[in-house]
């Protein structure tokens, strides 16, 4: 009797004590990680509720929302990001599996880029994905990647999940930026020069320029119809320039218009381009910073793309862009020819009296095979 009494008190104190375990921190048994497994089992089932994208780093966090179905950024009042860039992210979260455990210790996290997010000067990165209620359905601190020069090897990432200190290396590719520019898709448009028929440039306080291709071939000369007194012949490096202002364009920056473009207005454009397209130009000065306004027209379906794409929005590109874009009669002046050296003049760079011949600016000749 005795010694059934002492088995019934042990297995009591077991079962207090894992009582107790479990209170102290949780109940893991469904969820604590194993290497080889996903990070996030069954994660593909639950991203259709995905509502918001949270990455924090030490000094701001930047914040990605669904808009129906498109994902936007709230700091840039709006505007689309790249839907491949949330694509690949949500998908990499997915895929993501846990390679081998690394260090607990919270003073060697750090090492690992590991370290709270929070804290100034860290690198690493929260990472958390809400649904409409803010509720996280996947949350994960990114250190370091493994840098890996051999081809066909997974990347490597080294991860913990916030709230605990168990460090994981972890094979995967996550694209996690904290940079807004990195989320938008920066091009304008990509009209080839090939394209380019006619410019009508008119600046507040100058006359209006034209300039148009003398014919319908593409390599066909571009000329200045207006002003009459324009320089002639005209400078060739900024007829081109005009040829390719919407050559590869990108935006340095975005806003909502309206409420409208910052700074004043200089004056607007017309560009005619073949296929019927006709873009329009609104340009304002900012101090230093050059912003435009886009329409297009034209019935083709890229003239209703780029309408689509530029509507209610104002961007900032390269100031070098505002010849090209309003060109003076001024600008349309031949720059001056660069003036050739004259004869046995030491070649750049060389110090002065230096004799010809002398490789590299030695003082001496270099002997010949």
């Amino acid at each position: 009797m005795q010694r059934r009494s002492l088995v019934f008190l042990g297995i009591g104190a077991a079962v207090a004590l894992g009582g107790a375990l479990v209170a102290e921190y949780g109940d893991n048994t469904t969820t604590a990680p194993a290497a080889g497994g996903l990070a996030f089992p069954n994660l593909a089932q639950r991203l259709g509720a995905a509502a918001t994208i949270e990455v924090k780093k030490a000094d701001g966090t930047l914040v990605v929302k669904r808009d129906g179905d498109r994902w936007v950024l709230p700091e840039k009042g709006g505007y689309p990001v790249r839907p491949e860039k949330v694509r690949e992210l949500l998908v990499g979260l997915t895929e993501l599996r846990l390679l081998e455990p690394r260090t607990a210790d919270t003073a060697q996290l750090n090492r690992l880029g590991l370290d709270d997010p929070g804290t100034p000067g860290s690198t690493a990165l929260l990472l958390r994905v809400l649904d409409a209620q803010g509720a996280p359905i996947a949350e994960l601190i990114i250190g370091r990647r493994r840098v890996r020069t051999q081809g066909n090897v997974p990347e490597s990432v080294y991860i913990r999940r916030p709230g605990e200190t168990q460090s994981w290396l972890a094979e995967g590719r996550l694209p996690v930026d904290a940079e807004a520019n990195l989320w938008l898709d920066r091009d304008v448009a990509n009209l080839p020069a090939a394209r380019f028929l006619r410019l009508e440039a008119r600046r507040a306080g100058a006359a209006q320029v034209v300039i148009a291709r003398a014919g319908d071939a593409p390599d066909a000369a571009i000329e200045v119809l207006e002003p009459a007194d324009a320089p002639k012949p005209p400078d060739e490096i900024t007829l081109d320039e005009i040829a390719r202002a919407f050559e590869f364009l990108t935006f340095l920056e975005v806003a909502p218009s309206p409420p409208g473009r910052p700074g004043e207005g200089i004056g607007e454009a017309s560009l005619t381009y073949t296929d019927g397209l006709r873009v329009t130009v609104a340009l304002n000065r900012a101090g230093q910073d050059l912003w435009v306004g886009l329409t297009a027209n034209g019935e083709s379906e890229e003239a209703k793309r780029l309408t689509a794409r530029w509507a209610g929005w104002a961007f900032q590109i390269g100031p070098w862009k505002e010849k090209a874009l309003l060109p003076t009669s001024e600008d349309l002046r031949p720059r001056e020819p660069v003036s050739p050296e004259p004869p046995g003049a030491a070649p750049q760079g060389l110090p002065p009296g230096l004799p010809q011949g002398h490789p590299g600016g030695l003082p001496f000749p270099l002997p010949s095979r």
